[in-house]
């Protein structure tokens, strides 16, 4: 049972990575002009934190399967 646990962890992890990696692209793409830097803001942006949930399950559930 436990390997189904870490499996599905890993599977989140990788969702969670995939889908924050696009979601930053598409938001440092729509606010910044040719030459400038992306805000440091970028990371606290409310389109970001559905991503950081995902990462966080992933996290936990890979540690309750590290455990079992």
């Amino acid at each position: 049972m436990e390997w189904i646990i870490g499996f599905l962890a890993i599977i989140l992890l990788i969702i969670g990575l995939i889908g924050n990696a696009f979601e930053m692209r598409k938001i440092r793409l729509s606010t910044t002009v040719k030459g400038e830097l992306a805000s440091p803001n970028i990371f606290m942006n409310k389109n970001n934190f559905k991503w950081y949930v995902i990462l966080g399950v992933g996290i936990i559930l890979w540690y309750i399967a590290e455990r079992v």
